[in-house]
């Protein structure tokens, strides 16, 4: 027996020696670098259409930023990790086959604006069915609605059928990924947990043994097929929930006098409720978040549980209400209008150590600062002036290049500017001397955390009028900020915040 056959599944006839992922974005790239990195006696392949972003990944310059990630693709590139456009070949070399493809929300028809466009996993689908010539195990890791694997089946099933190839099987199975955004590589070193569902067992004990590589056993959870794909769903709802509730604190600390800082410090002690995801900010952004838990909408809705739908849609309606508030807070400590003023954003990705803007909060304050006149210098790290445009694209968002620029550094944004607007918690941010960048600044000098990070007390001492979440500007007490609140809110441009709300949650 060769060693080729010698890795073929007793029962299932499959090979166990290649994986195949559909694929190479910013999940399938760090997963199938680590199952190679783990899995030497793996050959890992990872296909995609997007010939500039095969290329990227066959290059010193990959296409995602990820700590960690750089490092591990350059040990195993070449070795048991291939990168290829070569789709077919792809397919027909490898019997365990990963889709790792986009699962965006729809943007028209049908559920606009909820429901997930799943035309891109039905097109994995009917391309391996395509280029299958024997058996397959079929790994959903995309983020789907609930039942998509029976979907997929009925492609692959009717394609069979049409295709004269019955004989071969698919068996299909759910493993969703629980990564975080720049710390993704940690997370997949060492997993919380790993998902696995599916309806056939020697199919799921081929997936848990790869992963048994290196994850301990007693972490690796099988379920059904259906538990799993709702698992991830509400995972991502139940995170964001725990986010849109401490913003929904820390606007009633801001009129009470109260510091969201200590009452999540006070809450999080509580052993049932850990301190995790209980840090005020401008909201919740990147490419899952709000798409999973307006798809979790969706579904209720189409079930008829509407309180339920009501419920999560909720959650997103806090955190498009956090990014309009806070900019609201900037207008009107800035007098009321910040046209032909210079505003330095440090930040754009939509969290630290990430270059990714999908959906990233800036993109609302910077969009509503422009709309009131203002000239916004971004700085950030690891974001250019293409990827935001891009992103202001894809919402729809007309950008005035005179309005929007780039700096090179962060010295180069404030020079001159009349406020700092932190909307990324880069740690460089808190390493900067802000003591020279007040005196390059017009006065007053303000500056408005939208994370929380900086060290408020020593700002204020060099004289910033420091605006914070959660708690009372420095510029007055818990009584005057009651007052301020109360005139933000009876102005024009505030009244007019519902409108806007409706606009970006179904953006």
């Amino acid at each position: 027996m060769s060693s080729e056959e010698g890795q073929v599944h007793s029962r299932l006839g499959i090979r166990l020696n290649k994986i195949c992922c559909i694929g190479a974005g910013y999940v399938g790239g760090p997963t199938m670098a680590t199952i190679a990195a783990k899995c030497p006696h793996i050959t890992v392949t990872i296909v995609d259409l997007n010939e500039a972003r095969i290329n990227a990944w066959n290059s010193d310059s990959l296409p995602i930023y990820e700590p960690g990630l750089d490092e591990l693709v350059r040990s195993c590139r070449g070795k048991n990790l291939f990168f290829s456009t070569d789709v077919k070949k792809g397919i027909e070399e490898a019997d365990i086959i990963f889709a790792s493809v986009n699962t965006p929300t729809k943007t028209q028809g049908v559920g606009k604006g909820r429901a997930a466009d799943l035309r891109f996993i039905e097109s994995v689908g009917r391309t391996i069915a395509q280029y299958s010539t024997r058996s397959k195990i079929v790994i959903e890791k995309s983020t789907v609605p609930i039942k998509t694997a029976e979907a997929i089946a009925r492609v692959l099933t009717a394609n069979e059928t049409s295709g004269g190839t019955i004989g071969k099987k698919f068996w299909i199975l759910s493993n969703p990924e629980f990564l975080a955004e720049g710390t993704a590589m940690k997370d997949l070193d060492a997993p919380d947990r790993v998902l696995i569902g599916g309806q056939v067992d020697d199919a799921v004990q081929v997936l848990v043994d790869i992963y048994a590589n290196w994850v301990p056993r007693d972490k690796i959870l099988t379920t059904n097929l259906w538990s799993s794909e709702l698992s991830k769903l509400v995972a991502n709802a139940m995170l964001a929930q725990r986010v849109s509730s401490i913003n929904s604190i820390a606007r009633l600390c801001e009129r009470t006098g109260a510091d969201v800082k200590e009452v999540s410090r006070a809450i999080g002690a509580d052993s049932r409720i850990g301190p995790k995801f209980l840090n005020a900010s401008i909201g919740f952004g990147g490419s899952c978040f709000q798409k999973d838990i307006l798809n979790l909408v969706y579904i209720c809705e189409q079930f008829g549980l509407n309180e339920v739908a009501a419920y999560w849609q909720s959650v997103v309606d806090m955190n498009d209400n956090q990014k309009v508030a806070f900019t609201h807070r900037i207008i009107s400590a800035l007098f009321n209008t910040v046209t032909k003023k210079k505003i330095a954003v440090f930040g754009f990705a939509f969290k630290k150590d990430t270059g990714d803007v999908r959906e990233t909060p800036a993109l609302t304050v910077c969009d509503m600062l422009m709309a009131d006149g203002g000239i916004v210098h971004v700085y950030d790290p690891k974001v250019s002036y293409e990827e935001a445009i891009q992103e202001f694209k894809y919402h729809g968002i007309e950008v005035n290049k005179d309005q929007f620029i780039f700096s090179k550094t962060p010295a180069e944004a404030v020079d001159g500017a009349h406020a700092i607007v932190v909307l990324t918690e880069w740690d460089e941010f808190k390493t900067y001397k802000y003591e020279e960048f007040y005196q390059k600044m017009m006065k007053p000098a303000f500056l408005f955390d939208g994370r929380n990070m900086l060290d408020h007390d020593g700002l204020e001492r060099l004289g910033f009028e420091v605006h914070a979440l959660g708690k009372a500007s420095s510029s007055g007490s818990a009584d005057e900020g009651q007052g301020y609140i109360t005139r933000a809110c009876s102005s024009p441009s505030m009244r007019s915040l519902k409108p806007m709300r409706t606009l970006e949650s179904g953006a």
